[in-house]
């Protein structure tokens, strides 16, 4: 089995979780995911089956999407609901409060990451010296925010729901807690979902329930999509069969021999295909005048 099943992750679950249940499912052991959940978020986890886990690496860095609650009022250590509450003081913000501050938070901004998150400092994870409560110095980071809008507010509860496209690196409570440093009140988060990765949406997603229930009914086929589906965001490369049997068995190929490859870039991936099949991803050398391998994610061809 290779392809691409989108997952929708429930609360409380890990991305390994999801992971190791769908190998129990599917009885596949080749199986990784797009890109990690933190167990309190749900939402649009895409799992990569057999050929497809070699992708892992090589995913596209393509915008995330997802819905935030907040509420307003409080702060955390952790900047969300599930951490210590540090603060807590009555928020009186009105609708028009929060969309006054949002465009701060909007384009091309500097995010410094939270105490609790997986990156390193001097080789330790910043979240186990917050667990010690050592807190140190974070450089902040650029990331861009494509989208964020109010979808709700609750004047009476001081809650809403923040609808946000961004880069990769991202923290989404970062954006909540800076939004209540904003509006001087003090903001956490109270839940996550994902709602669109490497393309998928929530519409191509199943639970693992579901994903149980339709194995059982060998319907499986109806839910794999194929490998490619992943890199759809790089340009396709057309070949001739001659051309694929040399590609699929690692050898590069020549630019000018190449008709349907228009751009030149250096370092630019292509999706490579021989006939309808897709072979793998190619990448442009400038310097050798060459589309090279980049990963191959089918068998050697034989002429």
């Amino acid at each position: 089995m290779n392809g691409i099943i989108v997952i929708n992750k429930q609360k409380d679950f890990t991305s390994f979780d999801v992971v190791a249940v769908a190998r129990g499912i599917l009885r596949e052991k080749k199986i990784g995911h797009s890109g990690t959940l933190d167990p309190m978020a749900t939402g649009v986890l895409p799992v990569l089956i057999g050929k497809a886990a070699k992708a892992q690496s090589l995913l596209p860095d393509t915008d995330k999407e997802y819905q935030a609650d907040f509420r307003l009022g409080m702060t955390s250590d952790t900047l969300d609901i599930w951490g210590t509450v540090l603060t807590q003081s009555e928020s009186r913000c009105s609708e028009a409060d929060i969309e006054a501050v949002l465009p701060e938070f909007r384009g091309n901004i500097m995010q410094t990451p939270p105490m609790y998150s997986a990156i390193q400092k001097d080789g330790v994870r910043l979240y186990d010296l917050a667990r010690q409560g050592i807190e140190v110095e974070r450089q902040a980071r650029p990331v861009c925010i494509n989208k964020l809008e109010l979808l709700s507010f609750d004047e009476e509860t001081q809650s809403g729901r923040l609808l946000i496209s961004c880069s990769k690196g991202t923290y989404i409570r970062v954006i909540c807690d800076d939004i209540g440093k904003a509006l001087g009140c003090g903001c956490i988060m109270t839940a996550l979902c994902r709602t669109k990765a490497c393309g998928f949406t929530l519409a191509d997603a199943v639970t693992l329930k579901e994903l149980e229930a339709i194995k059982n009914e060998s319907r499986i086929e109806e839910l794999l999509r194929p490998v490619d589906s992943i890199f759809m965001e790089y340009p396709a490369a057309h070949i001739s069969g001659k051309q694929a049997v040399r590609f699929a068995n690692g050898g590069a190929l020549d630019l000018d021999r190449v008709h349907s490859v228009k751009t030149r870039d250096d370092g630019t991936f292509f999706r490579v295909y021989g006939g309808d099949a897709f072979l793998g991803l190619g990448v442009i050398s400038t310097e050798k005048n060459e589309l090279t391998v980049k990963k191959l994610f089918t068998e050697e061809l034989h002429n």
